[in-house]
């Protein structure tokens, strides 16, 4: 038996040297490809935060203008420089709630839910039970 000849040995190694160098070189630019993605997606970050921080500070601007202009020595002014002729409330017109708000205007706006089920329950059916949760930070 004859050993292969030499070329075949060196057509071999040149072909996995390329075949190599072809998988390094897909892996390299695999890696620059990510590193441009990751570049791409932090300056696309970078621009939403200044577009943030830009929408915040007019939101102040304009609840500073909304403060400036409920003030009631502003009010008043106006008031005057108008001449509407209106007063301050006195202390009998003023009502106090002492529950939460949101609540009292859930069971407004949902008043017809209640009503049909406390019909539906002296019917003789089951009503639904509805359940309020509330949670405050203390």
């Amino acid at each position: 038996m004859k050993p292969p000849p030499a070329h075949a040995f060196v057509n071999r190694l040149i072909a996995l040297t390329l075949l190599l160098l072809v998988f390094s070189g897909s892996l390299g630019l695999g890696a620059v490809w990510m590193r441009q993605e990751i570049s791409q997606a932090a300056n696309r970050g970078r621009a939403l935060e200044v577009k943030m921080a830009d929408v915040e500070r007019r939101l102040d601007e304009v609840n500073a203008e909304v403060a400036a202009a409920v003030n009631p020595d502003v009010l008043l002014q106006q008031n005057q420089a108008m001449r509407l002729g209106l007063v301050s409330p006195r202390e009998l017109q003023v009502v106090r709630v002492g529950e939460s708000p949101e609540l009292r205007l859930a069971s407004k706006h949902n008043r017809e839910v209640f009503s049909v089920a406390s019909a539906t329950f002296a019917e003789g059916g089951n009503a639904p039970a509805f359940h309020v949760l509330t949670a405050a930070l203390r």
